[in-house]
Parts: structure tokens; C-alpha cells; sequence
């Protein structure tokens, strides 16, 4: 049986004028903790390791249902930091490769 896989889609919009040795995506970091902080809570898992996508950076969480993964999609766009238009798609560890699913509109009403 498919477990379910929430993907979250932040994107990656170009940083100009960016000071030498600084990264262009420090969120990127504060998204990755906060997820580890809450798998270690229990409850949902992290599925793998954040990938650059096409013109999004994609985390993938797992261990739960559906609303409640979908909660924390929800969470990581509103974290500091993180850029407006992230989204998530609703999947399966079957899927032959990401962003085909239902896709979500983050941050999801109610959070």
C-alpha cells in the first residue's frame, strides 16, 4: 500500500545584489530544522531530502494524514523567511517523480 507524501513547493525567486558568501536561500536551513524539530516530536516524518526543483525548492513530509501534513505545509509557509507562492502536492511514494498530485494552495485555510 502507497504511504502518503505531502511535497512542499517554496520557490526559489532570484536574489540580486546578493553580499559575497551569503546564501540567496537561508530559509532553506530554517525550513529543514523546523521539520526535524517536528519529526522528533513524533507524529510525521521527514521523507527524504529537500531538492531544487524547477524554480522551487521541494520538501517532502510523511508518517500522517493527509489534514494533518497538510498542517504542516501550512506551518512552513509561514515561517519567517520563507517566500509568498508555496504550495503543496498531495502524492504517494509510488509517484515516478514529484509534483504530479492534488496540488494545495499553502497556507491552507485554517492555519
Amino acid at each position: 500500500m502507497a504511504a502518503t507524501i505531502v511535497e512542499i513547493h517554496i520557490p526559489m525567486p532570484p536574489t540580486p545584489d546578493l553580499p559575497d558568501g551569503s546564501s540567496p536561500y537561508p530559509w532553506i536551513d530554517r525550513v529543514e530544522d523546523f521539520l526535524v524539530d517536528l519529526e522528533d516530536e513524533g507524529g510525521m516524518e521527514v521523507h527524504d531530502e529537500g531538492e531544487e526543483g524547477e524554480d522551487a525548492y521541494v520538501f517532502f513530509v510523511t508518517g500522517a494524514a493527509d489534514e494533518e501534513l497538510l498542517a504542516v505545509a501550512s506551518r512552513v509557509a509561514t515561517l519567517p523567511g520563507v517566500p509568498a507562492g508555496a504550495f503543496a502536492v498531495v502524492s504517494d511514494d509510488e509517484a515516478e517523480e514529484f509534483g504530479r498530485g492534488r496540488r494545495v494552495a499553502l497556507p491552507s485555510p485554517g492555519v
